[in-house]
């Protein structure tokens, strides 16, 4: 059996996953790297709340970001992300 905190840490990421928002984000990060008005033009979503879900993601170690100037880019933590996102998407496409 796992640790608790194990358990606990789980649900945390699995929640971030949860939300439609979070999930369009990750999966325009699919395609690369974005900085915030990029997601803002691709979602057709306001600033506030891209960064609001942006702040999220970022806390849950699920999207890391590079500063270059005055913009901060996006991207998706590591494959792990990419392969839960993707195991998602497989399961409710074959369902």
């Amino acid at each position: 059996m796992q640790h608790p905190n194990t358990i606990d840490k789980i649900q945390e990421l699995l929640k971030i996953f949860s939300h439609p928002t979070r999930l369009k984000i990750i999966d325009l990060l699919l395609d690369g790297e974005c900085y915030v008005d990029q997601i803002c033009k691709r979602l057709n979503m306001q600033q506030s709340t891209i960064s609001h879900q942006l702040r999220l993601l970022r806390k849950r170690n699920v999207v890391k970001t590079k500063r270059d100037g005055k913009k901060i880019y996006y991207t998706l933590k590591d494959k792990h992300v990419e392969t839960i996102y993707k195991m998602a998407r497989d399961h409710v496409l074959e369902c």
